[in-house]
């Protein structure tokens, strides 16, 4: 198999909507979720071969959950000798205005 950079990953609202909130009525009290900037994302998809994000779940060092993020050839393998993101400032505190993702 291999990626495609352009697959469609489009939801609707209404669907993005029960989904997370399916996930914050079986997880109450977890993190909702994470802020990356455009400036470490562009660095990633920028890379020779890039086609897209992967992302991995993890531990920071206070053991609270976060994301590594590298970047993926269409082959499916990791650039690991790139850039790479972590420490996604969460979500609380970093909370968006009530909306249909988050309330």
């Amino acid at each position: 198999m291999s990626f495609n950079p352009n697959q469609n990953h489009s939801i609707s609202l209404a669907a993005a909507a029960a989904m997370t909130k399916d996930y914050r009525d079986n997880n109450p009290g977890a993190l909702v979720g994470g802020f990356f900037g455009k400036d470490a994302l562009q660095a990633i998809l920028d890379q020779p071969e890039c086609v897209g994000i992967r992302y991995y779940y993890a531990l920071d060092s206070n053991d609270d959950p976060t994301l590594v993020l590298v970047g993926a050839k269409a082959n499916e393998d990791d650039i690991v000798n790139g850039e790479l993101a972590d420490a996604a400032l969460p979500d609380p505190p970093n909370s968006s205005s009530p909306n249909a993702l988050n309330s």
